[in-house]
């Protein structure tokens, strides 16, 4: 469903991000100090009083910075405003009205867009008056704010909501709305993810530039193929540890890992033309850590095409990533949009593969055959286990996404790493989730006598015959006793009456 769009812009630094966060109430815009954090569209579904709007944080409008994504920058706040409902025009009270917020007062009228005009780091009553000469930008009475402090949000709130397009059936048609799939596309840096997320929209959503690092923040794209709506969520490249420049580009590793945890599928693209390198493997131990279903997309394969086949590849897959072994492979050529759309389909059907529910008489069945076929190997044992060996009692599934199978053992700790791999593969061969992550969770068979009555018999029968049959306990001692008296050997009763004489 389309929600009403709301982008924040501004020149650079004046604290669109902050605000951001602030209004989504979580921090995925990076901040820092820095003109020019915020490079491309970074947009997610927030809640502003009774609405659910999209909002959109942009790149400060008229950023030239180092490495001269000037014009880019600008296409990505040009295609923001264009696509928005209302704009937020955000300024900053401390350094005052300067030309170029002028200037881009005049940009956003000739839009004919309703505006906010939002008037920035107002930390106390003193600075209030300070706001007072935006009024002559001709866009009405500023709202007063602190996004650091989170002041203000509410009478945001109050001035945004009636100039948002009505939609009365909101609730209804949010509580109706179909889950929207979340694609995550991580790899190292210019590796070719911004490019295929703009062939997957069918539009430029995102910078793309042969400068690597261009993405910083892990930004949310909607975008609707074959009547069916989706998420990709672009990510900075990261690169390894100890390359690490600054608290921009940590934060860009942080959300990665943050976009990972939230996606439904995965895609790991790989540049084809060079090796895996340290950074690929790290993306990889995420997503096996989280348990995502993956892709593994062997971008610019055009390059590498004549020079090496796709099997090789795959087996150098295996070799290089064997956490992801299970995961299928599809090469593409992003700039021109070739293989995007089987990439789409593999993630939908790995979408579908992480949901699926299998009978648990099935189930049984094949953990039954498993365990008849190869026996169940123990780790070594702690003291006191040395000759228990491993059961497995019964199975069941107890979640999807990823697929969880609860084994019910006698001892948890037995149950070896290399045999609980064997089970998985067993699991992945019979039933249809082969490429997709699945969790075992080990159980143990809860003691079906402790606290029992029965129980209790036991406990007192074996005290009695601790202590040597005293009659103590349930009667059972004493009444042995008399028995073995009664059936003693007659040469004994002998010894007794001569004794006895």
């Amino acid at each position: 469903m389309k929600r009403p769009v709301v982008a924040i812009v501004g020149r650079p630094n004046v604290g669109k991000s902050t605000l951001f966060n602030a209004l989504s109430r979580r921090r995925i815009a990076i901040v820092e100090p820095t003109a020019g954090v915020t490079r491309d569209r970074v947009a997610t579904e927030v809640q502003i009083g009774a609405r659910t709007v999209e909002l959109i944080d942009t790149g400060g409008i008229g950023i030239v910075d180092d490495q001269k994504l000037a014009d880019e920058v600008e296409r990505q706040i040009e295609t923001a405003m264009a696509c928005a409902d209302a704009l937020l025009f955000v300024v900053d009270v401390r350094a005052g009205l300067t030309p170029f917020d002028r200037e881009i007062a005049v940009r956003l009228r000739k839009l004919g867009k309703p505006i906010v005009l939002v008037a920035n780091k107002v930390d106390s009553e003193k600075q209030e008056p300070l706001a007072h000469e935006f009024r002559q930008l001709g866009l009405g009475e500023p709202v007063l704010v602190c996004a650091r402090q989170g002041h203000g949000r509410e009478a945001l709130a109050e001035a945004l909501l009636p100039l948002l397009p009505s939609d009365e059936a909101l609730a209804e048609a949010q509580a109706a709305e179909p889950p929207v799939m979340k694609i995550a596309i991580v790899g190292k840096r210019n590796a070719g993810k911004s490019t295929f997320v703009n062939a997957l929209c069918r539009e430029p959503r995102m910078i793309v530039s042969d400068i690597p690092g261009t993405t910083r923040d892990a930004v949310d794209c909607r975008f609707e193929r074959d009547g069916e709506v989706f998420v990709a969520i672009d990510t900075a490249g990261m690169r390894k540890k100890k390359s690490v420049e600054d608290a921009v580009e940590f934060f860009s590793h942080v959300r990665t890992e943050q976009a990972i945890r939230r996606a439904d599928v995965v895609l790991l693209v790989l540049d084809v033309t060079k090796d895996v390198s340290q950074v690929d493997k790290a993306l990889a131990d995420m997503i096996v850590r989280h348990a995502k279903p993956c892709v593994i997309v062997g971008n610019k394969w055009d390059l590498a095409e004549g020079r090496m086949t796709t099997e090789a590849f795959d087996e150098y897959m295996q070799k290089k990533l064997p956490g992801l072994h299970f995961c299928p492979v599809v090469f593409t050529q992003a700039i021109r949009g070739r293989g995007v759309g089987q990439v789409l389909r593999t993630a939908r059907e790995l979408y579908r593969q992480a949901r699926v529910r299998v009978g648990t008489g099935e189930l049984n069945r094949v953990i039954r055959q498993a365990v008849e076929q190869v026996r169940p190997r123990a780790k070594r044992p702690r003291p006191g286990l040395k000759h228990v060996r491993p059961r497995i009692y019964y199975a069941a599934q107890i979640d999807v996404a990823p697929p969880t199978i609860a084994l019910v053992v006698n001892k948890p700790e037995l149950l070896s790493d290399w045999y609980q791999r064997y089970l998985i593969n067993r699991l992945r061969e019979h039933f249809p989730f082969a490429e997709v992550p699945l969790r075992l969770v080990l159980r143990e068979r809860p003691n079906q006598y402790v606290g029992t009555e029965r129980a209790e018999r036991r406990r007192r029968r074996k005290r009695a015959a601790g202590r040597g049959g005293d009659g103590s306990g349930d009667g059972r001692g004493g009444e042995g006793e008399s028995r073995r008296s009664q059936t003693q050997r007659p040469e004994a009763q002998g010894a007794e009456a001569e004794t006895g004489g």
